[in-house]
């Protein structure tokens, strides 16, 4: 591949991910509007498979919203909806659309959700946007370009000390009663000053971003959710990591994940790695 090619394709591809962030902003805020007119009015929850989950009208209405945008722009992208599924031809570029995050909540009224829209390629987070409507608060990322809030920067300082931390606990509906996650979670509850538990990821992940939480601890999560929570807080400074120590850089099928500021990367290591050896 030739110079000039190659960059030509960089080019093409910073393009397509600039046209892919304001895309996103606008579908997103769209499915937040309708979040938002239905709240607190709902006739019918459904359940959605065996783990508790719930689905409303307003998932479906707001997936397809969003779809709709992606589809005229993009047709040749794949997407993947938390309802609906895969859409899909092969392609490098690959769309996560969760358009309510929360679902739960949002069914027993309340206020804490969002919708959250990620765009990756090549297995690797390029572009994400979760949007909080009862606040309008709008987080937006794209990779080496930072977070922002409402538009104004959101970038880590020196790291908060703490006596006990406050820490955001978030394991996937396949984790039932594994033996090592209960273990884990028991041993943070003890540990931490809070070990949060939202049933809304990214809500969590922006939180880090900001400061608001001192981590994150993710124990088999992988969804649709996920891949715009972990942009939003590497891109404001925040280190994601294994269980082992090593940097979380694309897509897997199992992620157990350890976030927060990297000055307290071996303070939380240790804490997971203790987690998993009581007894």
């Amino acid at each position: 591949m030739n110079t000039r090619y190659k960059e030509r394709r960089v080019h093409m591809d910073q393009r397509i991910i600039e046209e892919a962030k304001q895309l996103a902003v606008a579908a997103a805020k769209e499915a937040g509007a309708i979040a938002k007119a239905y709240f607190d009015k709902l006739e019918k929850v459904d359940q959605k498979g065996d783990n508790g989950d719930l689905v409303t009208v307003v998932d479906h209405l707001a997936e397809e919203r969003i779809l709709e945008h992606i589809r005229s722009t993009f047709p040749d992208h794949r997407i993947r909806a938390e309802e609906s599924g895969d859409h899909g031809q092969r392609s490098d570029w690959l769309w996560l659309v969760d358009p309510l995050d929360g679902t739960n909540n949002y069914a027993i009224g309340l206020p804490a959700f969002s919708c959250s829209i990620t765009l990756m390629h090549q297995g690797q987070p390029v572009v994400a946007v979760v949007y909080e409507p009862m606040i309008d608060r709008l987080f937006v990322s794209t990779r080496n370009g930072g977070t922002t809030c409402n538009g104004q920067p959101v970038t880590n300082g020196p790291a908060p000390a703490f006596d006990k931390a406050t820490v955001a606990w978030i394991q996937g509906h396949v984790v039932g009663i594994d033996d090592r996650a209960i273990r884990l979670r028991n041993h943070i509850d003890l540990h931490t000053k809070r070990m949060m538990r939202l049933w809304a990821p990214t809500l969590q992940w922006c939180m880090l971003a900001r400061g608001n939480i001192d981590a994150i601890i993710l124990y088999n999560s992988e969804g649709e959710d996920l891949y715009s929570g972990v942009l939003i807080a590497k891109e404001a400074g925040m280190l994601v990591m294994d269980f082992e120590g090593n940097p979380f850089d694309a897509m897997t099928e199992e992620p157990y994940l350890i976030a927060c500021h990297p000055e307290h990367r071996d303070y939380f290591l240790n804490m997971v790695a203790e987690g998993l050896g009581a007894q």
